[in-house]
This record gives structure tokens, C-alpha cells and sequence, in this order.
């Protein structure tokens, strides 16, 4: 090619980049064209940056910071705020590996305690026990991945991000609940189980309902800081008044939130105090795991929930509730032991409620059940509540073909098969709401009870699994929650704590200390009110969240669709010219 000949091509290419483009009366640029018309920013793979990596691993640690047992619940109002900047101008892809990196730090931090209880109690070697948190904080990480995955995806302009974000995040948590048997340990709006007068908002929509406006809080704290320096969302500059405007939304939302929890408080404690009163005690026997399941202290088990319950029945008690699987045997199989624990029920002249291990033969079979006995003071069976939601790798095991060595963690008690759900123990003609275990952790189980008339809410439980970690403490504050939901007193008997009673307002009257034999009573009344939560459950504000985001997601696709053919046909047309 000639010096002429690609003089000429570079005028060209010169002119076509620089010079006016004449349409009619118009005369632009072909940059503010492009500028002024692409209005879809191009999804291009760049690198993430240094800063972006800083600060998703910033969000996941403040996060970590807002459970217990750190309690900085306060830092969960801005514990996204880093997130929402890492991602400002990402793409999708991007999204999702900054996100992920946020869960997985915050689900590492969180759930570290499942490699001790495998490792100390399943007999699972350490490097397993450690492999399987991984592959468990991955899995949860995932959940925090598609929040900025989906807003990145939809939120094009940073008034869609402030509509948007909570929703999404919402309906996230929702699947978490119940996707492969569900695992709602610690969701966000649990972070403020201590802050009572923001939590009563939880008789309205729930758990959902407090994390909804935590992230839009954020999202707001995020938006005032891009208006604030100038800066783009997704390549859309953030005005001065989105900010102002998102500002004061999340203020109004806060007080009014607040001014409800301080009427509602009022009215509850009213109503509990016109309740049908009951005295009742929980047994702390602190059974040390390691030793739990030897025959050798089997007898010593027996003698010292027995003392205990001797000490509680002249404290005034009306109704004992021991732990969950207190008794280290079969109930009613093993006759000198099953006597023993009799002997002093009929001695203390009291109800319990006693937790055991059960069994019953199928054929061949030997079907196994995680249950609540209900006795009355001459030692026979009132009534009975058996486990619904069975732990996964503790009371059976999922996937055996694929994970051989996690049949260590069920070793000592075998599998379980699941009661019927809703299921209630009637004491003196009021319904009980029984909660074994982790079953605390599942609204819907305390809804059901309710909706089936329970007057009160009992959980029992055996954290010995959990040593000294933070999970017992987690497990205590998610509790809270489920009498706020459903205006129920909850009494909660642990083997090694934490035992304690909690009010229809979420006040905690009561704890025991972790690692000591214990008894508490207190008196509490008995509660018929149904919220608005109980009735309904999450799905009022899922359903408008689903909404909300369905639309969103409609209008972009329909721009998608009608840009696509309007920005061909404008790219023929230019190069025509």
C-alpha cells in the first residue's frame, strides 16, 4: 500500500471519529451520538479491581461482626454499604464473584463452629471437618452472590438500586429458608434481636420484614455517598436528590418503625398480663457431650435431673422441661432406667416435659424419632410431639452415596424419621407449641403450632454440640424472634445452655450461664392473640417483593428487546453516511 493510500485511510478514519455528522438541521459528533443513544452499557468482562476486592471483603466482615457473639448488631446498618460500591459499575460476572467473596468471608466467620462439632463430636478427622465448612460457607456464599448478580443485572439506573436491592435480598432469604430442606441460620434482620423496639415490626412481616429495611438503609448510606463524590451507577451519574429523597425515606421507615414497636410493646404487655398465668421451670442438666451417650453415666444422668427437678417442684413449678434427648436412653424401653426418671416425676408431684429418644419397630425395621414426652405427676403419658424438620448430618444423613464418612456425625443416635407437622402437647386443655432443636429456627414450624392453637412456645434443645463457640448464642437470639412473630411466650431448655424465658415482646426475662447445672422458673401467661404474621407467614411481603421484581425485570427485557433493532438500524444507518 502507498504513503498516498494510507494518508487517505487515516483522514478517514480521522474524519469519521472528529468531524460533524450533518442530519438536517443536527450537527454532533459521533461520540455524543454514541454517548447520547447507547443507553445499554456494553456487558464487557473487566477485571476487578484491588479496591473492589477490599471491599467486599470489608462488607463480609462487618457482617460477621453483627451476630453473635460479637453482637455489633448496629454494624449491619452499613455492612452492605462497601458491597454496593464494589459493584457500582461491575458486571453481572463481576457481581457474582464480589458477592460471593462477601458471603463466603461472612459465612466462614459465622459458621466456623461446624468444623469443631464435627471434629469434636462426629470423630471426624480435623482436614475433613475443615473441607466440609468450605464446601458449606461456599454453598451459602452462593445466596450473597446472586444479590449483586441480579441488581447488577436489573439495576441499570440507582433509582432502580434503591427499589430493587431489598426486594431481592428478601426473596434471597425466602429461598434459603426452605431450598434443600432450608438453612435460615442467622438471617440479616436477626442481627437486631436486641434492639426491641425495632424488632416488634416482626408481628407484621417477619424476619424479612427488619432485613428489607437494614439493606435499604444501606443501599441509601451507599447512594448518598456516590451523589456526594460524584460518582456513576452502572454509568448513570447519581443526582444530588436521589440521595435526599432515599435519605428520608429510610428515616421515615426507621421511625416508623420505632413509634410501632413503642405502641405495640404497650399493648402486649397489656394483654400478657389479663393471661391465664402458669409457673414454670427449666432443668439445665449440663450433660457434657463426650460422656452423654455412655452407659457408665447413664444412672448419674437419671439422679441429677431428678435432684434438679426435686429443686424446681419446691420453687412452685407447675410444669419441668428438660432438655431435648435429656434422657440418655430409650424412654419406656429401658425399664430400670425409664423408673428411675418416673420415680421422680411421682415424687415431685409436677408435670414435665421430658425429652428422649424414641423407637418403634416397622418389620424389620427400627424407626427411630427425636421426642417430647408429656407427663403428667403420676408418670403417665399425656401426650407426645415428635422432631418435623430433622437436621441434615445429624439425625440423617442426605447424599450418603456421595459422602461415605459423614455417617460418623450420626453414628450415636442413627436416623430419624419426621413427626407431623403443627403437632401440639395439650397441658391442662392449652395447647404447647413444641420446637425440638434447630426447629427454632424455622418460622413456619412455630406458625403452625399457633395457627393450631398453641398458647405458648417451647423449645428444647442439646447445644452441647456446640462447646463454648458462638453457635449457642446464635441459636438463643434467632429464638427471640419467633415470640415476637407470634406474641408467645418461649421457654427454652438446653442441656448446657443457654436455658431461659422470653416474653410475647422479646424481652429476655432470663438466662442461664453456658457449662453449669441449673434451674429457673418464672411465671408466664398463656397467649391466644394471632398476628398478622401467624395467619400469613412471609407471604405478603415475598409476593410483593416477587412483584416488585418480576416488573422490573419485565421492563428491562422490553428495552432490551426494543434497543436491540433501534441500535442496528442506527449503526447501519451510520455507517451509510
Amino acid at each position: 500500500m502507498s504513503n498516498r493510500q494510507n494518508a487517505s485511510l487515516y483522514t478517514l478514519n480521522f474524519t469519521l471519529n472528529t468531524s460533524p455528522i450533518i442530519t438536517g438541521a443536527n450537527c454532533i459528533t459521533k461520540k455524543k451520538f454514541t454517548e447520547t443513544h447507547h443507553t445499554a452499557p456494553m456487558q464487557t468482562h473487566t477485571p476487578i479491581q484491588r479496591s473492589q476486592w477490599l471491599l467486599a471483603l470489608a462488607s463480609g466482615l462487618l457482617l460477621v461482626l453483627a451476630f453473635p457473639k460479637l453482637d455489633q448488631g448496629w454494624m449491619a446498618w452499613f455492612a452492605l454499604v462497601p458491597l454496593v460500591l464494589a459493584i457500582r459499575h461491575a458486571d453481572p460476572r463481576a457481581g457474582f464473584i464480589l458477592g460471593w467473596v462477601t458471603g463466603s468471608v461472612h459465612y466462614l466467620g459465622l459458621m466456623y463452629w461446624t468444623a469443631y462439632t464435627m471434629n469434636a463430636y462426629g470423630n471426624v478427622p480435623l482436614v475433613q471437618s475443615v473441607l466440609v465448612l468450605l464446601l458449606f460457607v461456599a454453598v451459602l456464599a452462593v445466596y450473597t452472590a446472586l444479590f449483586p448478580l441480579i441488581v447488577c443485572r436489573l439495576c441499570r439506573k440507582p433509582w432502580q438500586l434503591a427499589l430493587l436491592a431489598p426486594a431481592v435480598w428478601v426473596l434471597l432469604e425466602w429461598l434459603r429458608t426452605w431450598l434443600f430442606t432450608g438453612f435460615p441460620w442467622e438471617l440479616l434482620g436477626y442481627s437486631q434481636y436486641d434492639h426491641l423496639w425495632l424488632i416488634q415490626m416482626a408481628d407484621l412481616f417477619g424476619v424479612p420484614g427488619i432485613s428489607a429495611l437494614i439493606v435499604f438503609t444501606n443501599v441509601a448510606l451507599a447512594l448518598a455517598i456516590l451523589g456526594w463524590a460524584e460518582k456513576r451507577w452502572q454509568g448513570h451519574l447519581v443526582s444530588r436528590k436521589l440521595p435526599l429523597r432515599t435519605g428520608i425515606i429510610a428515616g421515615v421507615l426507621l421511625l416508623a418503625a420505632t413509634g410501632y414497636g413503642i405502641l405495640r410493646l404497650h399493648a402486649i404487655d397489656k394483654q400478657a398480663a389479663a393471661g391465664d398465668r402458669a409457673r414454670i421451670a427449666v432443668v439445665q442438666g449440663n450433660i457434657d457431650q463426650a460422656i452423654k451417650w455412655d452407659a457408665t453415666f447413664q444412672v448419674m444422668t437419671a439422679v441429677k435431673y431428678r435432684t434438679l427437678s426435686l429443686q424446681a417442684a419446691e420453687q412452685g413449678a407447675d410444669l419441668i422441661v428438660w432438655p431435648e434427648t435429656a434422657t440418655p436412653f430409650y424412654m419406656f424401653h429401658d425399664k430400670l432406667l425409664t423408673d428411675m426418671v418416673l420415680q421422680g416425676v411421682t415424687d415431685s408431684q409436677k408435670d414435665f416435659i421430658i425429652g428422649s429418644p424414641a423407637a418403634r419397630t416397622d418389620g424389620d425395621a427400627f424407626i427411630n424419632y427425636n421426642r417430647a414426652y408429656l407427663l403428667s405427676s403420676d408418670g403417665k403419658i399425656a401426650g407426645q410431639y415428635d422432631k418435623v424438620h430433622l437436621v441434615p448430618f445429624g439425625e440423617y444423613v442426605p447424599f450418603k452415596r456421595w459422602l461415605p464418612f459423614v455417617d460418623k456425625l450420626v453414628a450415636q443416635v442413627g436416623d430419624f424419621k419426621a413427626g407431623r407437622r403443627g403437632d401440639t402437647l395439650v397441658w391442662k386443655e392449652r395447647p404447647l407449641g413444641m420446637l425440638i432443636c434447630y426447629e427454632i429456627i424455622f418460622p413456619d414450624l412455630a406458625r403452625a403450632s399457633v395457627r393450631n392453637g398453641a398458647q405458648l412456645l417451647i423449645n428444647i434443645t442439646n447445644d452441647a454440640w456446640f462447646g463454648r463457640t458462638s453457635a449457642a448464642y446464635q441459636h438463643f437470639s434467632m429464638a427471640v424472634l419467633r415470640s415476637v412473630e407470634n406474641r408467645r411466650f418461649l421457654v427454652r431448655a438446653a442441656n448446657t445452655g443457654i436455658s431461659g424465658f422470653i416474653d410475647p415482646g422479646g424481652r429476655v426475662l432470663a438466662t442461664s450461664e453456658l457449662y453449669e447445672d441449673d434451674t429457673l422458673t418464672a411465671g408466664i401467661s398463656m397467649m391466644t392473640t394471632r398476628t398478622l404474621y401467624s395467619r400469613w407467614g412471609d407471604w405478603p411481603l415475598v409476593g410483593a417483593c416477587f412483584l416488585l421484581t418480576a416488573l422490573i425485570a419485565g421492563a428491562q427485557w422490553r428495552l432490551r428487546s426494543e434497543d436491540g433493532p433501534r441500535q442496528a438500524n442506527k449503526r447501519r444507518w451510520f455507517k451509510g453516511r
